[in-house]
This record gives C-alpha cells, sequence and structure tokens, in this order.
C-alpha cells in the first residue's frame, strides 16, 4: 500500500455532504488519489470499488467516475457488495489479483451516500422459497433486533455497552483535535449545501468529519431511549450512525513501488472470511479474526492494535472479550463504527472499511507494527484482515 486517503465522512440527511452524489464522491477519492501519489493513472489496471446500496449495483457510475477522475479507458473497473465489509473486499481483492500476477497496481475504494440511497428500498423480499427455510429467513432480521436479542443472550449489559461507546466518542475527539486525521482526508471545496432547515442553498468546503460529538460521556448516553425494545440496551448513542463518504487505497508489488519511487505505509499480509448464523452476525470477529491470525503465522498477543468496526457496541464487547484482547489495544482512536458513524449496508455503510482501515494504518506507523482489522456483513459473516505497517 502506498497510498490512502479518504473524503470527511458526515451524517447522512443533514452532514455537509448530504447533497453530494456518492459517483461524486468516489470522483474525488481517486482524483485526489492521483494526485497526492503522483501516480500515472495508465499504469493502474483496475479499480475495485466496494459499495453497498447504489441502484444497478453501481458498475456504470462507478466506470464513469474513474474516467471522470483521470483513469483512462484501459483502467478496468468493478462494483462489488459484501455488505459491511465491501470497501475491505475491495482492497483484498486487489491485492490478491496482484499476488496472483493478474495485475500489478490496482485501486481498492469504498463509497456510499446513505442519504440518497438507504431506506426500505435497500432490502429486497423474499420469495416463498427463501421463507421456507428458517435459517435463511433469518438473513432479513433487521441489525438492531438481532443485535438486541444478541445482547441480551450473551449478558452484554446497558452499562458495558455506554462506557465502550463513550470511549469511543472520546478517542475520536482526542484524535480529531490533535489532527490525526488530517493527513488521510482530502476537504471538499465548493460543495452544494441545502439547508435542511431553511432550504438556503450555499456553497460550502467540507473538511471533517461531523459526526464526532464532544462531551459525551457514559452517564449522558444512559439517558437515551432504547431503539429496539421498551427494555432494550441498544440505542442511538451505542450505535452507528448514517454516512456519506468515499475513500480509496492504492496498492502493488513492493518492486513496482521501489521502482517508481512510491512511499510505501503498509503490506497486505492475510485475510479471512468467516460465515456464522445470520442471527449471531455480531459474533462475527470471534471467528475470524484467529483465522487471520493464523494465516499470517503470529498470535494474538503480536498483534499491537485492534480495531473491530462494528455497528453496535454490544457486538465490540462480547467479541474482545471472548478474544481475550487487551482493552488498550481495541480501537484506539478510530471513528469506530461501534459507538458512532461508521455507515454500511442496513446499519450504516461506506465501505468505510477503507477509511477505517486508513485510521489504523496511521496510527500503526506510530505505535506498532501489526494493526488487525475486522468488520461485520449484514445478517451472515465476517471479514478480517491483518496489515503490517513499514
Amino acid at each position: 500500500m502506498t497510498c490512502a486517503l479518504r473524503t470527511p465522512f458526515t451524517k447522512g440527511g443533514k452532514g455537509g455532504l448530504k447533497d453530494t452524489a456518492a459517483a461524486d464522491l468516489l470522483v474525488h477519492a481517486l482524483k485526489s488519489l492521483i494526485s497526492r501519489s503522483k501516480i500515472d493513472p495508465s499504469l493502474v489496471e483496475d479499480v475495485a470499488v466496494g459499495s453497498v446500496l447504489p441502484p444497478g449495483g453501481g458498475a456504470t457510475e462507478f466506470r464513469a467516475a474513474a474516467l471522470v477522475a483521470g483513469f483512462p479507458e484501459s483502467t478496468a473497473v468493478k462494483a462489488l457488495n459484501r455488505q459491511c465489509s465491501s470497501g475491505l473486499q475491495a482492497c483484498v481483492d486487489i491485492a490478491n489479483a496482484i499476488r496472483s500476477g493478474m495485475i500489478e497496481i490496482g485501486v481498492g475504494s469504498g463509497v456510499e451516500s446513505m442519504t440518497s440511497q438507504y431506506g426500505p428500498g435497500a432490502v429486497t423480499e423474499f420469495s416463498e422459497l427463501l421463507e421456507s427455510h428458517p435459517e435463511a429467513k433469518n438473513c432479513k432480521v433487521p441489525m438492531g433486533v438481532l443485535s438486541e436479542q444478541m445482547a441480551k443472550d450473551r449478558s452484554i449489559s446497558r452499562k458495558d455497552q455506554d462506557a465502550f461507546a463513550a470511549s469511543s466518542y472520546q478517542k475520536a475527539l482526542k484524535a480529531q483535535q490533535a489532527g490525526k486525521f488530517d493527513e488521510e482526508i482530502e476537504p471538499l471545496t465548493n460543495v452544494k449545501f441545502v439547508d435542511p432547515k431553511t432550504d438556503e442553498e450555499k456553497t460550502i468546503t467540507v473538511a471533517k468529519d461531523d459526526g464526532i460529538r464532544d462531551g459525551i460521556t457514559a452517564e449522558s448516553l444512559a439517558k437515551i431511549k432504547p431503539a429496539f425494545a421498551k427494555d432494550g440496551s441498544i440505542h442511538a448513542g451505542n450505535a452507528s450512525q448514517i454516512s456519506d463518504g468515499a475513500a480509496a487505497v492504492l496498492l502493488m508489488k513492493r518492486s513496482t513501488a521501489e521502482r517508481l519511487g512510491q512511499r510505501i505505509i503498509g503490506k497486505f499480509v492475510s485475510s479471512s472470511v468467516v460465515g456464522v448464523k445470520p442471527l449471531l452476525m455480531g459474533v462475527g470477529p470471534w471467528k475470524a479474526i484467529p483465522v487471520a491470525l493464523q494465516k499470517a503465522g503470529i498470535g494474538k498477543d503480536d498483534v499491537d492494535i485492534y480495531e473491530i468496526n462494528e455497528a453496535f457496541a454490544s457486538q465490540c464487547v462480547w467479541c474482545e472479550r471472548e478474544l481475550g484482547l487487551d482493552e488498550t489495544k481495541v480501537c484506539i482512536s478510530f471513528l469506530n463504527k461501534s459507538s458512532e458513524f461508521y455507515a454500511n449496508s442496513r446499519h450504516r455503510s461506506i465501505p468505510m472499511e477503507a477509511p477505517s482501515l486508513l485510521d489504523i494504518l496511521w496510527e500503526a506507523q506510530e505505535r506498532g507494527k501489526y494493526p488487525h482489522y475486522s468488520v461485520s456483513l449484514d445478517g451472515q459473516a465476517r471479514k478480517s484482515a491483518l496489515r503490517v505497517c513499514v
């Protein structure tokens, strides 16, 4: 990995990017990647774009976005959807294509406009055949509902969820104030924005994530009403917001990077994907992380930073406990989906594993050698990947 960047992430429906189309966000990320890396775009053979919600799968508009960004017609483009891990899968697909010799240079990316594409229409109605299968029909149970039940079944208290969520807010705020996200963010200028209160149209600059809140504590979160059950523990404060944004990562062989004078910021080592019961989607990291570590030939204690990117704090809390991870190594300073604002699929989306990957890359360069990233897949499985910072 020689270059990685993202747009700011803003609140769906009210944030600074709510009036910007998903493909336009992707154009900005890809164009910025070319500019920052100074890569000759004609050398890039394939661009993989992870996205959950775009009509038609996004293939047509993403190809158009790549052309607008400056890639020539010889650069291939594909869209892919592995739910919440779509952006991560895009990076893995490119890495594997390079490893196999199919390509030498590629881009893994992710994008989503949940403002314009998230809602009831994003969920497909099941046929009678699918509904007749007792396990298959569970795939469409809303994530909030199944996560609420999981929290009860696994004895994950609201107190613990709120404490984890509050800590994540505080870490994100501290990181933002220290400028830790600045290097990975490419601001957008001349952005069209319609004020939701006055309907006034204006032009703004979007340079920072707007989902990070100051003053969040476990005590303040304890006052929020449950979202999925009257006696529930999951609410807007310990679950992810919906977001708009995009990210991109440039990958190539080490020998190619050295020949082109590209700065090497990380190395893809291993990845795993493991299926779990649909109603237990949140236990995925517990299954997938050990597999990725085994493939890499290291133990859990060899890893310096873990990013378990979940839609709900309950899932992070349980997986951290069951894996026996050192809590000081988990979600160190990132915009952790579990407490605040990721975005992907039915919960919150942006193949923003791509951006979260950026967070963990920059942090690992300061604090350690082995960052590990894990992300949930709505209703089915877990994607996990190991990166080494060099």
